[in-house]
């Protein structure tokens, strides 16, 4: 397969792409005929665009960048110079693709999805591109009505089957795991229920700011950036049924079924069940409208109403600036009696990938007191795990050129999620929820500690 990147000198490019298409064909994954099509404004010749390439690589691959792989790995890349808003550049970019004889292509949109239409629009023109796939980037979309619109447009084209849509979360190695520890270990499939489960908590917190995407981030907010796409990819994989069969369509058809079941939240329950929060310094930022009440932080209580799940509340809490970088997941069993702590099965998803579980034991010595302890599995601390495990990048664009979708996001879920969440700024606007200020170093607003009290402490201190 060939790869054309639109976007190609956009930080996703070299800090992402880059760096796992040189794993991969470090890895032996890329055909020796493959070719990496790089189509940008900016005035690059090739062997220029190599050298700029060769740094990112440098500071983002997860091994080390020899020379004798990179100039193997350069001489696949061509950089094409162009304006893809432009429909009369396209003839240009098919005439280079005969040229070079390029062919079998997938089409990698790293840009913004206001610009999804004209390179479809301009690939149209293109011959042999119908049958090319493509990859597009979250958001797809920037409205609800206007990401359907321009789905049925490129499903129109491309047809259902050939297009990819990326959410990196979905190819995390503890994300990925999530359906063996679920479905593979009898100690947690029979007990993965409400009679057994008191919560599920998803938390993905960031120590950093908006940095340069203060204009996108503006208009979008934690529940649109993360939890619309990231984190409820996740929870359908936590609360899904198993399927009839691990195959990209059941894992999709279970994964749907979860969203089509979530309760709505009403006016009554609004307060108890979402805390918004704007970190000190936002409005500050680039790019961002110094009046904004754009959320940079979101904890919110939602319930899947089927038999499983029945009673059992999932919390999502998400944010900027919070004085850590860690994204996890706990399940926290029901207390076995009140004079023992709870089970809680911690999965580490990033930046450290592991599992915690803690239990209840007697303390040892002359004495039936009761004490929590851990056995905690560290993937990340193991150097050949480390080393031999790919990025989400390398796995999801390897999925891409074996045709499997199962580890991609599919139009119905993107739109019950874009439901769902645009349902619940809607009402949080109509009811005057307010935007909580925090400190810059802190995990969010006072008030989001009343929604939940959140395992990873509790496991800290195990």
């Amino acid at each position: 397969m060939n790869i054309t990147i639109f976007g190609g000198t956009g930080d996703l490019t070299f800090r992402k792409l880059l760096p796992a298409l040189y794993m991969m064909d470090c890895r032996s994954l890329l055909s020796e005929d493959s070719q990496i099509v790089i189509i940008g404004r900016r005035d690059y010749e090739n062997e220029t665009y190599w050298n700029e390439a060769k740094g990112w690589i440098e500071k983002f691959s997860r091994m080390k960048c020899e020379e004798e792989t990179f100039r193997h790995f350069a001489q696949r890349i061509q950089y094409f110079k162009m304006d893809f808003t432009d429909p009369a550049a396209y003839p240009s970019l098919s005439g280079f693709y005969q040229a070079h004889q390029i062919h079998d292509h997938i089409f990698y949109y790293a840009v913004a999805p206001r610009f999804f239409a004209p390179i479809t629009e301009g690939l149209k023109t293109i011959p042999g591109t119908q049958s090319g796939k493509v990859i597009l980037e979250k958001p797809f979309g920037e409205t609800l009505a206007s990401a359907k619109e321009l789905n049925e447009e490129m499903v129109s084209y491309f047809g259902r089957d050939r297009i990819y849509r990326i959410d990196h979360y979905l190819g995390k190695e503890m994300v990925r795991n999530l359906q063996t520890i679920r479905f593979y270990n009898q100690v947690f499939a029979n007990v993965w229920d409400h009679n057994s489960i008191a919560s599920v908590q998803i938390s993905a917190l960031e120590d950093v700011g908006v940095e340069t995407r203060g204009g996108y981030y503006d208009t979008s907010g934690a529940l649109k950036d993360m939890v619309q796409n990231h984190l409820f990819q996740i929870l359908t994989v936590l609360a899904m049924e198993k399927p009839d069969s691990f195959t990209a369509d059941d894992i999709h058809k279970a994964q749907q079924q979860v969203l089509e079941e979530l309760r709505p939240i009403t006016a009554d329950s609004l307060r108890d069940s979402l805390i918004l929060g704007q970190y000190e310094g936002y409005q500050q930022e680039p790019k961002v409208d110094p009046a904004s009440k754009t959320e940079t932080f979101a904890c919110l209580q939602i319930h899947v109403d089927n038999e499983r799940w029945k009673g059992t509340p999932f919390y999502i809490r998400t944010g900027k600036k919070t004085g850590v970088r860690e994204t996890e997941i706990a399940i926290v069993f029901r207390r076995p009696s009140e004079d023992a702590e709870p089970n809680v099965l911690l999965i580490k998803v990033q930046p450290t990938e592991g599992i915690v579980f803690k239990f209840s034991i007697k303390q040892p010595g002359e004495t039936d007191a009761i004490i929590p302890v851990k056995m905690d599995f560290c993937q990340s601390c193991n150097i050949e795990y480390h080393r031999n495990t790919p990025e989400a990048y390398e796995r999801l664009l390897t999925a891409c050129m074996n045709s499997d979708q199962a580890w991609f996001s599919q139009w119905d879920q993107i739109e019950s999620s874009w439901r769902f969440i645009d349902s619940l700024k809607l009402l949080a606007m109509q009811e005057d929820l307010p935007v909580l200020s925090y400190a810059q170093g802190t995990p969010g607003p006072k008030q989001a500690q009343n929604i939940t009290d959140w395992a990873d402490s509790s496991l800290n201190n195990a």
